[in-house]
Protein backbone atom coordinates (compact mmCIF):
# COMPACT_ATOMS: atom_id res chain seq x y z
CA UNK A 1 0.00 0.00 0.00
CA UNK A 2 1.49 3.30 -0.93
CA UNK A 3 2.75 4.92 2.47
CA UNK A 4 1.06 8.19 1.54
CA UNK A 5 -2.27 7.02 2.92
CA UNK A 6 -0.98 5.43 5.80
CA UNK A 7 0.54 8.68 6.57
CA UNK A 8 -2.40 11.17 5.79
CA UNK A 9 -4.65 8.51 8.08
CA UNK A 10 -2.52 7.85 11.38
CA UNK A 11 -1.71 12.04 10.91
CA UNK A 12 -4.87 13.39 10.55
CA UNK A 13 -5.91 14.85 14.16
CA UNK A 14 -8.65 12.75 15.50
CA UNK A 15 -7.10 9.89 14.73
CA UNK A 16 -3.62 10.84 16.10
CA UNK A 17 -5.70 11.88 19.47
CA UNK A 18 -7.43 8.28 19.17
CA UNK A 19 -3.93 6.46 18.93
CA UNK A 20 -2.39 8.60 21.74
CA UNK A 21 -5.24 7.08 24.17
CA UNK A 22 -5.05 3.67 22.81
CA UNK A 23 -1.55 3.21 23.81
CA UNK A 24 -1.66 3.56 27.51
CA UNK A 25 -4.91 1.51 27.61
CA UNK A 26 -3.38 -1.50 25.39
CA UNK A 27 -0.08 -1.10 27.47
CA UNK A 28 -2.22 -1.86 30.85
CA UNK A 29 -4.35 -4.72 29.07
CA UNK A 30 -1.16 -6.20 27.84
CA UNK A 31 0.09 -5.95 31.54
CA UNK A 32 -3.03 -8.10 32.80
CA UNK A 33 -2.68 -10.39 29.31
CA UNK A 34 -2.18 -13.59 31.35
CA UNK A 35 -5.51 -13.68 32.61
CA UNK A 36 -8.36 -15.18 30.58
CA UNK A 37 -11.10 -12.35 31.65
CA UNK A 38 -8.58 -9.65 30.11
CA UNK A 39 -8.74 -11.06 26.39
CA UNK A 40 -12.85 -11.56 26.87
CA UNK A 41 -13.19 -7.89 28.02
CA UNK A 42 -11.22 -7.11 24.96
CA UNK A 43 -13.52 -8.84 22.73
CA UNK A 44 -16.72 -8.06 24.31
CA UNK A 45 -15.45 -4.46 23.50
CA UNK A 46 -14.34 -4.87 19.74
CA UNK A 47 -18.33 -6.40 19.57
CA UNK A 48 -19.55 -3.57 21.04
CA UNK A 49 -18.71 -1.10 18.46
CA UNK A 50 -18.99 -3.62 15.92
CA UNK A 51 -22.91 -3.81 16.98
CA UNK A 52 -22.93 0.25 17.81
CA UNK A 53 -21.08 1.15 14.20
CA UNK A 54 -24.19 -0.43 12.43
CA UNK A 55 -26.73 0.82 15.05
CA UNK A 56 -24.77 4.72 15.09
CA UNK A 57 -24.96 4.55 11.75
CA UNK A 58 -28.58 3.54 10.59
CA UNK A 59 -30.64 4.92 13.76
CA UNK A 60 -28.69 8.61 14.19
CA UNK A 61 -26.75 9.29 11.73
CA UNK A 62 -29.57 8.75 9.14
CA UNK A 63 -32.14 10.03 11.54
CA UNK A 64 -35.48 12.02 10.54
CA UNK A 65 -33.66 15.87 9.65
CA UNK A 66 -33.73 17.79 12.75
CA UNK A 67 -35.85 21.08 13.11
CA UNK A 68 -33.77 22.06 15.71
CA UNK A 69 -30.84 24.36 13.77
CA UNK A 70 -28.74 23.53 16.74
CA UNK A 71 -29.39 19.45 16.58
CA UNK A 72 -28.85 19.86 12.51
CA UNK A 73 -25.70 21.60 12.71
CA UNK A 74 -24.59 18.72 14.92
CA UNK A 75 -25.87 15.83 12.97
CA UNK A 76 -24.81 17.52 9.53
CA UNK A 77 -20.99 17.83 10.85
CA UNK A 78 -21.28 14.31 11.89
CA UNK A 79 -22.75 12.63 8.86
CA UNK A 80 -25.43 14.40 6.58
CA UNK A 81 -22.55 16.48 4.98
CA UNK A 82 -20.35 13.33 4.61
CA UNK A 83 -22.94 12.58 2.47
CA UNK A 84 -23.10 15.77 0.60
CA UNK A 85 -19.46 15.36 -0.22
CA UNK A 86 -18.22 11.57 0.31
CA UNK A 87 -14.34 12.65 -0.27
CA UNK A 88 -14.01 15.46 2.10
CA UNK A 89 -11.61 13.83 4.11
CA UNK A 90 -12.27 16.43 7.57
CA UNK A 91 -15.63 14.97 7.22
CA UNK A 92 -14.87 11.84 7.12
CA UNK A 93 -13.42 10.33 10.53
CA UNK A 94 -15.96 10.89 13.48
CA UNK A 95 -15.00 14.05 15.98
CA UNK A 96 -13.15 13.34 18.98
CA UNK A 97 -16.01 15.44 20.79
CA UNK A 98 -18.43 12.43 19.54
CA UNK A 99 -16.54 9.82 19.58
CA UNK A 100 -14.54 9.99 23.31
CA UNK A 101 -18.02 10.55 25.15
CA UNK A 102 -19.73 7.91 23.32
CA UNK A 103 -16.59 5.97 24.94
CA UNK A 104 -17.15 7.03 27.82
CA UNK A 105 -21.04 6.11 28.60
CA UNK A 106 -19.85 2.38 27.42
CA UNK A 107 -17.44 2.76 30.58
CA UNK A 108 -19.40 3.54 33.09
CA UNK A 109 -21.70 0.41 32.07
CA UNK A 110 -18.79 -1.80 32.00
CA UNK A 111 -17.59 -0.95 35.00
CA UNK A 112 -21.07 -0.87 36.89
CA UNK A 113 -21.73 -4.15 35.82
CA UNK A 114 -18.20 -6.22 36.65
CA UNK A 115 -17.02 -3.17 39.48
CA UNK A 116 -13.33 -4.20 37.99
CA UNK A 117 -10.96 -1.76 36.52
CA UNK A 118 -8.51 -3.97 34.32
CA UNK A 119 -11.83 -5.73 33.03
CA UNK A 120 -13.20 -2.69 32.34
CA UNK A 121 -9.42 -0.99 30.84
CA UNK A 122 -9.66 -4.45 28.55
CA UNK A 123 -12.75 -3.54 27.77
CA UNK A 124 -12.32 0.28 26.28
CA UNK A 125 -9.32 -0.83 24.99
CA UNK A 126 -11.02 -3.90 22.54
CA UNK A 127 -13.83 -0.72 21.68
CA UNK A 128 -10.88 2.00 20.74
CA UNK A 129 -8.90 -0.94 18.72
CA UNK A 130 -12.29 -1.93 16.59
CA UNK A 131 -13.21 1.81 16.41
CA UNK A 132 -9.68 2.32 14.31
CA UNK A 133 -10.15 -0.52 12.51
CA UNK A 134 -13.42 0.94 11.49
CA UNK A 135 -11.75 4.63 10.59
CA UNK A 136 -9.44 2.67 8.72
CA UNK A 137 -12.25 0.49 6.98
CA UNK A 138 -13.93 4.12 6.55
CA UNK A 139 -11.11 5.79 5.00
CA UNK A 140 -9.86 2.86 2.88
CA UNK A 141 -13.63 2.86 0.95
CA UNK A 142 -13.44 6.71 0.20
CA UNK A 143 -10.00 6.81 -0.93
CA UNK A 144 -8.37 5.71 -4.09
CA UNK A 145 -7.14 2.22 -2.25
CA UNK A 146 -7.60 -1.20 -3.44
CA UNK A 147 -8.81 -3.79 -0.71
CA UNK A 148 -6.44 -6.74 -0.84
CA UNK A 149 -9.20 -9.38 -0.09
CA UNK A 150 -12.16 -10.43 -1.91
CA UNK A 151 -14.29 -9.73 1.21
CA UNK A 152 -12.65 -5.87 2.12
CA UNK A 153 -13.59 -5.57 -1.89
CA UNK A 154 -17.36 -6.66 -1.06
CA UNK A 155 -17.27 -4.12 2.06
CA UNK A 156 -16.02 -1.37 0.23
CA UNK A 157 -18.36 -1.69 -2.53
CA UNK A 158 -21.32 -2.18 -0.15
CA UNK A 159 -20.28 1.26 1.58
CA UNK A 160 -19.80 2.89 -2.48
CA UNK A 161 -23.57 1.70 -2.60
CA UNK A 162 -24.66 3.38 0.54
CA UNK A 163 -23.38 6.50 -0.63
CA UNK A 164 -24.42 6.64 -4.42
CA UNK A 165 -26.72 4.33 -4.82
CA UNK A 166 -29.08 3.81 -1.96
CA UNK A 167 -28.77 5.70 1.31
CA UNK A 168 -31.22 3.61 2.84
CA UNK A 169 -29.26 0.28 2.47
CA UNK A 170 -25.64 -1.28 3.57
CA UNK A 171 -25.07 0.25 7.10
CA UNK A 172 -22.27 -1.34 7.66
CA UNK A 173 -18.67 -0.12 7.04
CA UNK A 174 -16.41 -3.19 8.53
CA UNK A 175 -18.70 -5.64 7.76
CA UNK A 176 -22.21 -6.97 6.31
CA UNK A 177 -23.19 -9.37 9.07
CA UNK A 178 -26.12 -7.04 10.93
CA UNK A 179 -27.10 -5.31 7.75
CA UNK A 180 -28.01 -9.00 6.22
CA UNK A 181 -30.05 -10.07 9.82
CA UNK A 182 -32.21 -6.98 9.34
CA UNK A 183 -32.63 -6.62 6.04
CA UNK A 184 -30.46 -4.24 4.84
CA UNK A 185 -28.30 -5.60 2.62
CA UNK A 186 -29.49 -6.25 -0.55
CA UNK A 187 -28.43 -7.09 -4.20
CA UNK A 188 -27.54 -3.14 -5.34
CA UNK A 189 -29.70 -4.40 -8.62
CA UNK A 190 -32.54 -4.90 -7.39
CA UNK A 191 -32.69 -1.61 -5.11
CA UNK A 192 -33.88 1.61 -6.63
CA UNK A 193 -31.44 4.49 -6.89
CA UNK A 194 -32.40 7.41 -4.42
CA UNK A 195 -32.42 10.78 -5.23
CA UNK A 196 -31.58 11.68 -1.70
CA UNK A 197 -28.48 9.61 -1.29
CA UNK A 198 -26.43 12.64 -1.44
CA UNK A 199 -28.84 14.82 0.62
CA UNK A 200 -29.88 13.54 3.66
CA UNK A 201 -31.87 16.46 4.81
CA UNK A 202 -34.55 16.45 1.81
CA UNK A 203 -35.91 13.08 2.49
CA UNK A 204 -39.43 12.93 3.37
Amino acid sequence: MNTKYMKEFVLFPDIMIMLILFVPLMGYTLFNALSVGTWVAFMIGMATYAMSEYVIHRFLFHMKTPKNPFLLKVIKRLHFDHHADPDDLKLLFLPIWFSVPGFSIYTVIFYFITNNISLTVAYVAGIVFYFMYYEWKHYIAHRPIQPRTALGKKIKKAHLWHHFKNENYWFGVTHTSVDKTFGTYKDQKLVEKSETAKNLEKRV
